[in-house]
């Protein structure tokens, strides 16, 4: 009985141990760029007060596809890692359906936004636009 109790156990605790481990895979950057949203704070007589906030827009190359993820940074002054803004630079990532996270050189995650996914083939070769006559 003691026997079936630890297989039981040992069981149960086996799949939580591969959940538990993060897969990244290899990426490269293929564009960094600083984009400004504006947002509004609050109305003044039917006037809106707005302030820019800064965010990231990043396109990384993973096998076939790539991916642009939006990064809104908590201080208007926070930046990107300065590895990040060679061209081509090599990254380490794990993807999830709307977001991915990107692995800082210190070792934390980076999580952006999922925006777009585009094929590579095509962002090389963009499709010549049909004119109408």
């Amino acid at each position: 009985m003691k026997c079936f109790l630890v297989l039981f156990l040992a069981a149960l605790a086996t799949p939580g141990l591969s959940a538990a481990e993060k897969l990244y895979q290899p990426g490269k950057i293929v564009d960094v760029q600083l984009k400004k949203t504006t947002r509004v704070l609050y109305y003044q007589v039917d006037t809106p007060i707005t302030k820019d906030e800064p965010y990231y827009e990043v396109s990384v190359r993973v096998k076939d596809t790539i991916y642009v993820g939006d990064y809104s940074p908590r201080h208007s002054a926070d930046t990107l890692p300065e590895e990040w803004n060679v061209p081509q630079a090599e990254v380490r990532l794990r993807l999830e359906k709307h977001y991915m996270f990107l692995l800082r050189p210190a070792g934390a995650e980076l999580q952006f936004v999922i925006a777009k996914r585009i094929g590579a083939a095509a962002a090389q070769n963009p499709e010549p636009s049909s004119q109408k006559k």
